[in-house]
């Protein structure tokens, strides 16, 4: 998968049943379902019971069984609330009759009101300084760790470019945050708000636990440590563009008992705040 359309071919699911609806699976690299990928589908199945004046603008996810790549997941939508405002989504997904995640989105037809938001770095290096994860496979995939050059060579539609590199040769603790840079590859001409909601909610389980991996990362990391989301939340404020790059920002402010909690904001690249995020995820050490 390289091109935007075939990742909104891959979230726009096909309708079975009434309120059921059934997508399938592909890897970015781990042996398992991606979380972003069911997380989108799950908000296409509920957009496709939502009237077209009502947008997402919050939802909450539970993975509760890893998926399995080879076989559809089928998304079951409940409608729980239409008021006069908003109205309320649950998302159940199938798989091999369990159920491997549930969602539950709300939905808010758009209405004035008062605003502020949070700070942007105006300082932050800009991404024609920085090299992207395609870059750094030809620069430096002579001297990649086989894991790390095998998730590299994945092709993506999305672009990413970190604004800290660590050196995997000489891995050093540092600070609980990341900040990424992030566009889509190709032209994503005349995409509506509900499919860029989709993909930013795709894009948005890509390297938030690296943010709670870093304060102990001159001894863990993704190869000898067991990872995987538990929950994700997100809240979305206003419409964009993905024309130019748009920066994922992360803060951990905890990890403990296998456990690590991340948060941070996406922004477009002219400081607009466009959506927040918050996930726990799995960061079980392997036993050797």
């Amino acid at each position: 998968m390289q091109t935007i359309q075939e990742l909104i071919k891959l979230l726009n699911l096909e309708k079975v049943g009434e309120n059921i609806f059934s997508g399938n699976s592909y890897t970015i690299g781990s042996p398992q379902v991606f979380g972003g990928q069911v997380l989108a589908q799950a908000v296409n199945a509920a957009h496709r019971t939502i009237p077209e004046n009502r947008f997402l603008h919050s939802l909450h996810g539970y993975f509760l069984e890893a998926g399995d790549l080879k076989v559809p997941i089928n998304y079951k939508v409940e409608e729980v609330r239409n008021g006069g405002s908003f109205s309320t989504r649950r998302v159940t997904a199938i798989q091999h009759d369990k159920t491997i995640f549930i969602l539950a989105a709300s939905f808010h037809q758009q209405e004035e009101g008062f605003e502020h938001q949070a700070n942007f770095d105006k300082d932050i290096k800009q991404p024609e300084e920085l090299l992207s994860w395609d870059d750094m496979l030809v620069k430096f995939g002579d001297f990649l760790p086989k894991s790390t050059k095998e998730f590299l060579n994945v092709k993506r539609p999305i672009e990413f470019k970190p604004i800290r590199v660590p050196n995997p040769l000489d891995p050093k603790n540092l600070p609980p945050t990341e900040q990424v840079w992030f566009r889509l590859k190709g032209k994503p001409e005349n995409l509506d708000f509900r499919t860029k909601l989709e993909i930013l909610t795709y894009i948005s389980d890509y390297n938030i636990l690296n943010a709670a991996f870093n304060p102990n990362a001159s001894k863990y990391n993704f190869g000898n440590t067991q990872t995987a989301s538990l929950d994700h939340s997100m809240w979305f404020f206003r419409d964009f563009d993905f024309n130019d790059w748009m920066l994922f920002t992360a803060e951990s402010p905890n990890a403990f008992g296998a456990r690590g909690l991340s948060r941070g904001n996406i922004f477009t690249r002219d400081g607009k705040l466009i959506a927040s995020f918050a996930q726990e995820g799995l960061l079980r050490p392997k036993k050797k």
